[in-house]
């Protein structure tokens, strides 16, 4: 991936146009570069060369009350350039217009698209299951088992060994079994969400609040009822003095809305942080170019040495906030029923 990613930097960083990012006077406008490549779109946009575009438009489904069902493929918006069927793209939202172009605001529209994050999504999640469900056939077939695992499965079982060890049954104790299958499924799915953000091209899903936030929510359910009376007896009554009662209990009820909080925001602000940075360091290439066309060529090895290096920081990033996201959700499971851990060390 690194070398796909600095390949593409060295070859077509001069030679391509930002695709809508230009500002005043014809301009780069970086932030609106930045931001068109870390949100959702309804297209995989790869590359421009003049007026070459390297796509894979993508299912757009609409639905309106007045107008009925909708379905086409989003390179009929010609990126953003034409209606189409009463509907145009702009600024990665699907609107009604008029005839002459204008916003219908007397229709009302539900975009049920596939958008690159879901198209994302879903691959990683096929891709999940047939990996697991393939290591999992070598083990039924005595693979790993009575012989040494080979291939993938002998690289992916000290991870798996590892998330048990060192997560679950630090955490969990007799029930990390219980939790194993869910902390496994989260780690995987966000590192192959995470390493998928890393293709050139590829749509950063991790870096989705909404698809951090429906993560941090199933967490949160888990904690929920995973919960025991010790715990929300130590949320409502404390063992602190009765004066301190008042003020520490809003505090330990707050603390249970905020941790799967925590869990949602850092997995996001991680993720998106790492896109921008490279993102801007190319951005500076282009900057520069305006400025001087030599200075844009002289300076174009610097800033691409620097967003590989960060590139290659991203890649042990994916993996550090796969792991951390899961930790930190084994070690609020656990804190949901502490109260079995003391009675455990009592005997």
């Amino acid at each position: 991936m690194v070398l796909v990613f600095s390949g593409l930097c060295l070859t077509l960083s001069q030679p391509v146009k930002a695709g809508g990012g230009e500002g005043e006077g014809g301009k780069l406008n970086p932030a609106e570069v930045i931001i068109e490549h870390i949100s959702d779109g309804h297209e995989f946009h790869f590359f421009s060369i003049g007026e070459f575009h390297a796509v894979i438009p993508l299912p757009v489904i609409l639905y309106s009350p007045q107008r009925g069902l909708d379905v086409f493929l989003s390179s009929r918006f010609h990126h953003g350039h034409d209606a189409y069927k009463g509907y145009k793209l702009e600024h990665g939202k699907i609107h009604a217009v008029q005839e002459d172009g204008s916003a219908d605001e007397a229709v009302q529209v539900y975009d049920f698209s596939l958008t690159r994050n879901v198209v994302q999504m879903i691959i990683a999640l096929v891709l999940l299951v047939w990996i697991m469900t393939g290591i999992a056939r070598q083990y039924r077939s005595g693979k790993g088992t009575r012989t040494a695992p080979t291939g993938l499965q002998n690289a992916l079982e000290p991870v798996i060994t590892f998330v048990r060890d060192e997560v679950a049954k630090p955490n969990l104790g007799h029930k990390s079994g219980k939790y194993l299958p869910y902390l496994l499924t989260v780690f995987f799915f966000i590192l192959i969400n995470n390493l998928f953000g890393l293709i050139p091209g590829s749509a950063n899903v991790t870096g989705n609040i909404a698809f951090t936030a429906m993560l941090g929510i199933i967490s949160f359910l888990v904690i929920l009822f995973s919960t025991n009376s010790h715990f929300w007896k130590h949320i409502f009554w404390p063992p602190v003095p009765h004066g301190v009662k008042p003020i520490l209990v809003p505090v330990e009820l707050l603390g249970v809305f905020t941790k799967p909080f925590a869990l949602i925001i850092r997995l996001f602000a991680n993720m998106t942080a790492g896109h921008i940075i490279i993102l801007s360091f190319i951005c500076l290439i282009f900057i520069f170019g305006e400025m001087s066309k030599a200075l844009g060529y002289g300076a174009s090895p610097l800033f691409v040495a620097l967003a590989v290096f960060i590139y290659l920081i991203e890649i042990l990033v994916a993996f550090i906030q796969a792991f951390i996201f899961t930790n930190l959700t084994a070690v609020f499971i656990g804190q949901a029923f502490e109260g079995e851990h003391h009675e455990e060390a009592h005997h």
